[in-house]
């Protein structure tokens, strides 16, 4: 099958459907071309994502990836972030292996085209001319043959004629001759012109149209084809893909698969352990029997006096029953840390302490080298003094040492901290103690040993008390403390809030802007007003988010603290 034989006649037709194939290559093209747009678009809008949700440096929200939940979660973002990796690979080579490949060839292949069409036309104008040229002749010779007719008429005329000269009959019979002569010639051009014409039109009908047209659909079925490998390519191109991004969505599964309910557990144990006992039972006091109590063996409630009711477990009480967090609220308010952690809990304080030891070690370490480095460069400048003056390192040399000295003096300070946290500790093989005077009423070594934990100094030390009344003042003076709700304390005043405050760290109390709320204590000039909505909700506000109104009368107030 040959468009040469089969569509000799169908020049303009062909050159309709060669330009629709270029047309058609073209869409396809544009068609790779947008995927391309697409699998970009879409890679970076899930790195984006990836990085949208990838925790922050240096924050709370990084610690909390130590969990394996967290984990997994992470290892998600950075598996899409390499998924998005290979659509970024499906594009690059979708451009560079189709759309660039293929954009060349289109214009190879108008070139080529022009080319075949261009030969075609010029067959076509030298057969044109072949038969106008035969045409003409034919013309030509059709005239000569009816004036010869016309000039033999004449002369056979004029010779029949008696009253005619016979010179006129002898110039009649010449233009007869003359004209038979032109007709001869004429007929002779016409037949050259049509042998000529009759050549050439089977020329071009069977060499030189056959030969165009089969160019051209040799060209065309390379379109056809090339088009068709480049469908395969863009399979092929994703396809590529497939076993990384697998690798991707097993690394997810993987990470899914290590999630350790028990480990996170055992992580929460450790971000919260505080260190201290449960508290015990309390004992049963029975003020049926009569009998005289020393003051070691009055209860908590009656060493407040004045017949206050008995201790309350429940409600207002909650959440206080631990010694160290009324103390270090209202001392430590917004975060502010003291050096040694003592308003964290014996665990707690013992994990920060080692973990500033640990970060004290690895900067002695630092100017360790950092001192051998320079000491060994002082060493290569004495043996070549050429390369530098020894004396310039001195100064560097110096200041590294006293930097050390700093860090080392610094380390044993947190060292003797830790020291003295691990050895109160009960897991550290010491004897459990109370840590409150709830638990245990009825003993005075219990109640004493309340006291030495409340009143212990932020270093850790602890002060004792050598007599019973002192004691029963210290007991008394944690029992207000720990169940200060039960009498709440007065106001002083009103506010109101300036500008809306969100508090979110332990002792503040979320304001709106335009709120009235009471004051209960004053600022003391740490730049803090302790306030109060209700019964349960207080805390404290920075004192330049609200408008104090002091209530004169109040002034002398009873201020606890």
């Amino acid at each position: 099958m040959s468009w040469g034989t089969e569509l000799w006649d169908q020049f303009d037709n062909l050159e309709k459907h060669t330009q629709w194939g270029i047309d058609i290559l073209e869409k396809y093209i544009k068609f790779v071309k947008e995927r391309t747009e697409i699998e970009l678009n879409y890679a970076k809008q899930l790195r984006n994502l990836s990085k949208k949700y990838q925790p922050k440096k240096n924050s709370k929200e990084e610690e909390e990836y130590r969990y394996t939940a967290c984990q997994a979660f992470l290892s998600t973002l950075n598996e899409m972030n390499d998924y998005a990796g290979q659509h970024e690979v499906i594009s690059e080579n979708m451009t560079s292996q189709i759309t660039v490949e293929l954009a060349r060839y289109v214009q190879e292949l108008k070139q080529e085209r022009k080319s075949h069409f261009h030969d075609g036309r010029k067959a076509q104008q030298q057969i044109e001319t072949c038969w106008k040229q035969l045409e003409s002749s034919k013309r030509r010779f059709e005239r000569d043959c009816r004036e010869a007719d016309r000039a033999q008429q004449y002369f056979e005329k004029m010779d029949a004629d008696i009253n005619v000269t016979k010179a006129d009959v002898e110039k009649a019979r010449q233009q007869a001759q003359i004209r038979h002569q032109m007709a001869d010639d004429s007929k002779a051009d016409y037949s050259s012109y049509l042998q000529k014409f009759n050549l050439e039109q089977h020329e071009y009908y069977h060499t030189h149209i056959p030969n165009i047209f089969q160019k051209i659909q040799e060209m065309e079925e390379r379109r056809i084809v090339r088009i068709g490998e480049s469908v395969k390519t863009y399979a092929e191109l994703d396809r590529q893909v497939i076993p990384i991004i697998g690798k991707c969505l097993d690394g997810i599964v993987k990470a899914a698969e290590s999630v350790d309910p028990k480990n996170d557990s055992q992580l929460v144990v450790e971000a919260y352990k505080s260190g201290f006992e449960p508290p015990g039972d309390i004992e049963f006091e029975d003020y049926t029997q009569p009998m005289k109590r020393t003051v070691s063996d009055n209860s908590l409630s009656n060493s407040r006096g004045d017949g206050k009711p008995e201790l309350k477990f429940g409600g207002k009480s909650k959440g206080k029953l631990w010694p160290f967090i009324k103390k270090n609220k209202l001392s430590l308010k917004l975060g502010a840390t003291p050096e040694d952690f003592s308003n964290l809990p014996p665990e707690q304080r013992r994990k920060k302490l080692q973990q500033k030891v640990d970060e004290l070690n690895k900067e002695i370490q630092k100017e360790m080298d950092q001192r051998d480095a320079i000491t060994k460069m002082k060493d290569v400048y004495l043996k070549n003094p050429q390369m530098g003056d020894p004396a310039s390192l001195d100064h560097k040399l110096a200041e590294v040492s006293q930097n050390i000295e700093k860090l080392r003096l610094e380390a044993q300070k947190f060292e003797a901290w830790l020291a003295e946290v691990e050895g109160r500790l009960p897991a550290r093989g010491e004897q459990s103690r109370r840590q409150s005077g709830l638990y245990d009423t009825q003993s005075a070594p219990a109640v004493n040993n309340c006291a030495q934990d409340r009143e212990s100094s932020p270093d850790g030390s602890y002060t004792e008390e050598q007599s019973q009344e002192s004691e029963v003042k210290v007991l008394a003076t944690d029992f207000d403390d720990e169940f200060d709700d039960e009498e709440p304390l007065p106001a002083i005043g009103t506010c109101k809030a300036l500008y809306t405050f969100e508090g979110q760290n332990e002792g503040t109390i979320s304001v709106v802007e335009g709120e009235t709320l009471y004051v209960i204590e004053e600022d003391k000039g740490d730049g803090w007003t302790r306030i109060r909505r209700n019964e349960d909700e207080e805390g404290y506000v920075p004192t330049s988010y609200v408008e104090v109104y002091l209530d004169k009368n109040a002034k002398g107030a009873k201020t606890y603290i």
